[in-house]
């Protein structure tokens, strides 16, 4: 696989209203230097404005008022000015806004489902640095929107004379919810098997000083479990700072030290998760997705011929080991929200990325790092095994991922040089070997995946194509 087309047709009409020349929405919503563009009070007021017109035209529910707008966040400084911008554009438009406070993406999804809200609205930028920020935004079903909706979205917020004015008894207003976690805590535990319970575990969990720093630890320890919590502290600036997924060293160390049975590192906004077994080694992601269809299949959940969903950075390996267990495969683009897509249109019940997004859909609508960390757990309890034997029999190809920092992205066809280095990385690693590269959609980066059954040709052919993207693109 060689160099892929990045350009989409996502663009909006007032495209050219943006001092950056770049489209809002990106593979994860909204997301940049909190106080730069497209961060800034103003285009998240009108952004916020786009959101409660929007939802009051497509809205399923019945009932008086504006749509109902659920609001979360993690814990950066930036989200107390973020909520307030955004809300204060949903109020201005009518609509009726209801603040969570810190609490996980699939929390804020969970919640807007279960409010019957009409859309749902997460403020973090995931596993970026505090000084970044960013908006997702749900469906009154609890999932991320499709492309069409976003450049709807993106088109009223470019130009928001195309909204209407309110005034009087028809502005919006705005109520802070206390204790929401609560609601997010019963869920989260009702994915847990009434068979087993956590007694007698000992887990080491890093919350990266994020969103779940609250309520993760309280979701095992009720379960019965021994918690050693890290990244509990947040202080509005160390969100993800040498914690969480990135950085599990600390939660490694902590493995070794307290002899736990289990580490669990999760992101800036608890959708993704990292294992880490009794030996202080970390699970890739894709050996978790192996091993939930194992225990799906061995549980009589899924059947001959049922779809796992991965992307295009989905290691061959699971893809090998998924239909060796007689289920299909299938790829879609990078993102939880292609996948939670491809998921519906082939009724799938399991899909994820390498990096930890897993989304079990009988349980959740969007990645939900805890929970997938209880699910993990209760296949250590099912197979009665430790977490290094759970995935012994999952063997994934050599692969490297690496990122270079780019100045631009122009389409990787109008970079022949990139193209044709491509071409000689795959010709170097034969049969079975593919090389992908694409261009991150919430940071300045070009991701270079390098795949193939030999480790050295596969490290080889990725240095060079390192440097030949870094000479062209960097």
């Amino acid at each position: 696989m060689t160099a892929k087309k990045t350009t989409t047709k996502r663009t909006a009409k007032k495209a050219t209203k943006k001092p950056t020349g770049k489209r809002l929405f990106g593979t994860d919503g909204v997301r940049g230097r909190a106080n730069v563009y497209p961060m800034t009070g103003e285009l998240l007021f009108n952004l916020g404005r786009a959101v409660a017109f929007h939802f009051r035209r497509t809205r399923r529910r019945r009932r008086e008022g504006g749509p109902l707008v659920i609001i979360g966040k993690d814990t950066r400084r930036s989200g107390y000015a973020i909520e307030h911008a955004f809300s204060a554009g949903v109020c201005s438009q009518g609509g009726e806004v209801v603040l969570t406070g810190p609490l996980p993406t699939p929390g804020v999804a969970f919640v807007t489902v279960s409010m019957r809200a009409d859309a749902g609205v997460m403020i973090s930028a995931s596993h970026n640095s505090f000084e970044d920020n960013g908006v997702k935004i749900f469906d009154c079903h609890g999932f991320k929107l499709p492309d069409e909706a976003e450049l709807e979205l993106e088109r009223l917020a470019l130009d928001p004379s195309l909204m209407d004015t309110k005034l009087g008894e028809s502005l919006g207003r705005a109520k802070r919810l206390k204790e929401v976690y609560g609601r997010y805590l019963v869920h989260a535990k009702s994915a847990f098997s009434d068979e087993f319970d956590l007694e007698g575990f000992r887990i080491v969990l890093d919350c990266s000083h994020g969103a779940a720093y609250k309520v993760g630890p309280m979701i095992f320890s009720e379960l019965g479990a021994e918690v050693i919590p890290l990244g509990v502290e947040p202080d509005g600036t160390n969100i993800n700072v040498e914690c969480g997924t990135l950085h599990p060293e600390p939660a490694r160390e902590a493995v070794l030290q307290y002899r736990a049975d289990l580490g669990v590192c999760l992101d800036g906004d608890a959708d993704r998760f990292l294992a880490i077994d009794g030996e202080g080694r970390c699970i890739d992601g894709d050996k978790v997705i192996a091993l939930f269809a194992r225990f799906l299949v061995d549980t009589g959940k899924a059947r001959k011929g049922d779809v796992v969903v991965g992307t295009q950075m989905s290691n061959m390996g699971l893809e090998r080991h998924v239909r060796n267990l007689g289920l299909s495969f299938a790829r879609t683009k990078v993102g939880d929200r292609y996948i939670i897509e491809k998921m519906q249109e082939v009724g799938s019940f399991l899909g994820g990325e390498p990096s930890g997004h897993i989304l079990l859909r009988s349980h959740t609508t969007t990645g939900d790092g805890a929970l997938c960390a209880l699910k993990f757990l209760e296949c250590m309890r099912h197979y009665k095994k430790k977490a290094s034997e759970l995935v012994g029999d999952v063997e994934l190809f050599p692969q490297s991922v690496r990122s270079v920092k780019v100045a631009t992205k122009p389409p990787l066809e109008d970079v022949p040089a990139v193209g044709e280095a491509a071409r000689r990385a795959e010709g170097e690693l034969g049969e079975g070997g593919r090389v992908l590269l694409r261009y991150s959609g919430t940071e300045p980066l070009i991701r270079i995946m390098v795949e193939g059954r030999d480790r050295r040709a596969v490290e080889r052919a990725s240095g060079r194509l390192l440097e030949a993207v870094g000479r062209e693109l960097s």
